[in-house]
């Protein structure tokens, strides 16, 4: 899907969620996109305070939460920071993810090994779960050598 119209689409998620349209959201949204990895929200903060001066971290760091909430972006834990991106699943539906610990860059891994647990948890109600797999991709590895 192009970009444009994973914006799109992102815009329209917002507004069926009840949130208002602004200009700071749609390039919040632009940034993740275009990142196409994991980033910080300090990172996203530095982006839009360049375009928006005075604009507020917790404003920043609010939005990133909610779009979290709604499925729109994704967050995860690297090197003991929260770190957010553009969900890269096209439909925002649940999978999982490899990610890549130095840069971010994450891979989709197209099934879900909850199917393997199933006999293990009869009888549990799971409410949710995550699976992430960290390392280096290819460029990170070469950065060695």
């Amino acid at each position: 899907m192009t970009q444009p119209t994973l914006l799109a689409k992102a815009l329209s998620k917002v507004k069926e969620n009840g949130f208002k349209y602004t200009k700071k959201r749609e390039t919040l949204l632009d940034y993740l996109i275009k990142s196409n990895r994991y980033v910080s929200a300090r990172e996203v903060y530095n982006y839009l305070n360049e375009q928006f001066p005075g604009l507020s971290y917790d404003t920043v760091y609010r939005n990133l939460r909610e779009f979290c909430e709604i499925g729109l972006i994704e967050d995860t834990e690297l090197q003991g920071e929260m770190k957010f991106r553009f969900s890269c699943s096209e439909n925002f539906e649940h999978h999982h993810h490899v990610i890549c610990t130095v840069c971010g860059m994450t891979k989709e891994i197209h099934m879900c090994p909850m199917d393997f647990f199933k006999e293990q948890l009869e009888g549990c109600e799971i409410e949710g779960h995550r699976f992430e797999l960290y390392g280096r991709c290819e460029k990170c590895q070469n950065l060695d050598e």
